[in-house]
């Protein structure tokens, strides 16, 4: 009989008192005795809606059946046959708006913790699993991938898989992309991303770090010198954007990619780190999303009370309510309904050698209200008049979205692009303009979650194999 209870097992946590002071993960995960019964809610619907929910396909009743019988391992293998990543996707992935929000047990309660039990299930198979892996058989056939974040590795994965010769470039000097750069300690372990990686490696993919594509080497002449017989460009969307008001050029002004990549990637936070950071009092981010979550959250345990400023309501803050909740938790304040309009700062013009000059005192802002909605359907922040108030601030962090990097479509030829930087693909095979040339990814959708961008990277990787195989 299935567990019929209306809530999931809830997880277990760090307290927000004691994690608000370090970057030590804050969801400990489920115990064996928890996964079994969390899965034990699951109904095994007929029509298995929360499969048409996961971006990557993962038989998840299959997996969850496994769970529930105990056989850790043998959920391990279902997750596996559609997920390179499902260590990174258990913790990640917002999973409220895929597959758990298709979930029938959410109709009148809460859904199957499904994220939960994955995580569980990788984690177990972490801790578990000895046994080496079996390199495929090599099918002769040479494809490079640019970028390694999720989207890279999930096609290089199941190229590799096919018996391809796989070689990724990567502009950083650590494999990971986004997951080593952009998410927080807190949430997503770096010795989780490596292991993960590992086992890539271990099926025969090469990294190539530093190596940045556009620049170092170009995509023609990986197709022309270096012999790869298709490319995938996985590359990301690690551009900022800023609001092009007044002060923005002052000291203590962060976009949130690089705040986030001292921190994370840099490890900033830590004592002696090579990389500076500005370890300031008082602290405010602009804007709603996971991104403006994971800075201010950082910011929080660098000793500073944080302030999240966000143009509309806190109903429409884009960012998964969980993470809002752990930011509330640990004592981060939102300041919503405000739009900043200038950064305010120090400024000794008469002695521009002064250690003060150029400095952030703090960020003006104007209150907000909610109009009709917009094109995209979301109500329309409109300003107040006479509504100006100032926040002391000695730092400011803009997460505000960002757009792919022009490097590679400024040098390669032929390789349509959006105006805004996205390269244009055909539907979601992810070929683009250029024979041989697939894309997937924030380099194509802008800023996006980890699944839909290994979702693109496995269509891709679907995509190379048959334009290869139907080339001989």
């Amino acid at each position: 009989m299935p567990n019929m209870s209306l809530k999931k097992n809830e997880m277990p946590v760090q307290d927000p008192a004691v994690r608000a002071g370090n970057f030590k993960e804050v969801a400990l995960g489920y115990t064996e005795a928890q996964a079994i019964d969390e899965a034990t809610r699951c109904l095994h619907c007929k029509n298995q809606p929360c499969v048409s929910g996961c971006p990557v396909k993962i038989h998840i009743p299959a997996f969850i059946e496994r769970v529930a019988a105990g056989d850790f391992e043998g959920a391990y293998r279902i997750i596996s046959e559609s997920s390179s990543l499902p260590a990174v996707c258990g913790r990640v992935c917002p999973q409220e708006n895929q597959c758990e929000g298709k979930c029938v047990r959410g109709i009148k309660g809460e859904s199957v913790g499904i994220g939960r039990l994955e995580r569980f299930v990788a984690d177990w198979h972490a801790a578990h699993s000895a046994g080496e892996t079996e390199k495929p058989k090599a099918n002769g056939h040479k494809v490079a991938v640019v970028g390694s974040g999720p989207a890279g590795l999930a096609c290089a994965s199941d190229l590799a898989k096919k018996g391809y010769a796989v070689t990724v470039f990567e502009a950083l000097h650590t494999p990971g992309g986004v997951l080593v750069y952009g998410i927080p300690e807190f949430r997503l372990p770096k010795s989780i991303v490596k292991k993960e990686i590992d086992g890539l490696c271990a099926l025969g993919v090469k990294i190539e770090t530093n190596t940045v594509v556009g620049k170092t080497v170009t995509i023609d002449e990986l197709m022309g010198e270096e012999g790869f017989e298709a490319v995938f460009i996985g590359s990301g969307a690690g551009l900022p954007k800023f609001m092009g008001i007044p002060g923005e050029h002052y000291k203590g002004v962060y976009s949130a990619n690089e705040f986030l990549t001292r921190m994370n990637l840099m490890k900033a936070y830590q004592e002696g780190a090579d990389t500076p950071i500005e370890h300031a009092t008082k602290v405010v981010v602009v804007g709603g999303g996971n991104v403006a979550m994971d800075a201010a959250r950082c910011a929080r345990r660098l000793g500073a009370e944080v302030t999240v400023v966000y143009r509309r309501g806190m109903e429409e803050l884009p960012a998964r309510h969980e993470e809002v909740e752990h930011a509330q938790e640990e004592g981060i304040i939102f300041r919503t309904l405000t739009n900043p309009v200038e950064i305010l700062g120090y400024e000794n013009k008469e002695n521009r050698r002064d250690p003060k000059n150029g400095f952030v005192t703090g960020i003006r802002c104007v209150e907000m209200e909610l109009g009709e909605p917009d094109a995209g359907g979301r109500r329309r922040p409109i300003e107040k008049k006479g509504s100006d108030f100032e926040i002391e601030t000695e730092c400011v962090i803009m997460a505000l979205g960002t757009s792919p990097n022009p490097l590679i479509k400024s040098t390669t030829k032929g390789l349509d692009t959006q105006s805004w930087g996205g390269i244009i693909t055909e539907g979601e095979n992810g070929k683009t303009s250029r024979e041989g040339i697939y894309a997937g990814g924030d380099a194509v959708t802008g800023a996006a979650t980890v699944i839909l961008a290994m979702g693109a990277g496995k269509n891709a990787a679907a995509a190379i194999d048959e334009y290869i195989q139907n080339k001989k």
